[in-house]
């Protein structure tokens, strides 16, 4: 478990620099696994920085809420990403989308739930997180749920997108023959 270094939003670049995770993106931009960083913050920074390689898991310790905390993302980009200091890297051979697809279970909640300290903001301490028990079957098995979890999770993303576009069209299409019905020719006089 390595946590990241501090870095700001004042250190933040649009262009260039050097890919990195912050750990309010890990609540609201990122899903159970990414490819790319959203962020980018200056490359003179980099030698002070802390990174996540490919493979490893990258989790927050703080949150607002207790189910914040805890909440992973695994890093498979082919870039190394630097990481905020209120995240721990997990560097290990659990494969990491299984590792990240574990850390939203209920019973992974329910264990994180007992290491949380509830101080002006929930935090999930390394002595803590070591803690929390993982299932670690063969690596083929993992690889195997891994597999079928990502498969399920995009078909339901699929479903989303399906759903809302078939909710526009019907809308669209109530829209159609309410006007038609609430058309009417006035009287010729």
């Amino acid at each position: 478990i390595i946590r990241g270094k501090r870095f700001t939003k004042a250190d933040y670049v649009a262009d260039g620099g050097v890919g990195c995770i912050h750990y309010g993106e890990i609540y609201t931009s990122y899903g159970t696994t990414a490819t790319t960083a959203i962020s980018r913050v200056r490359a003179d920074l980099a030698a002070t920085l802390r990174f996540a390689q490919k493979g490893d898991v990258v989790l927050t310790d703080v949150g607002e809420t207790v189910e914040d905390v805890g909440k992973a993302v695994a890093w498979l980009g082919d870039e190394d990403v630097a990481v905020h200091d209120h995240c721990y890297i997990i560097r290990s051979t659990v494969n990491p989308v299984y590792l990240s697809y574990y850390m939203q279970t209920s019973a992974y909640l329910a264990a994180k739930d007992k290491h949380i300290a509830r101080t002006k903001v929930n935090t999930l301490l390394p002595n803590g997180l070591r803690r929390i028990p993982v299932p670690v079957p063969s690596a083929d098995e993992q690889l195997r749920v891994a597999g079928i979890l990502t498969k399920f999770d995009a078909l339901m993303n699929d479903l989303s997108v399906g759903l809302l576009a078939e909710l526009r069209a019907r809308r669209q299409q109530y829209e159609t023959y309410r006007d038609r019905l609430l058309h009417f020719d006035e009287a010729a006089a």
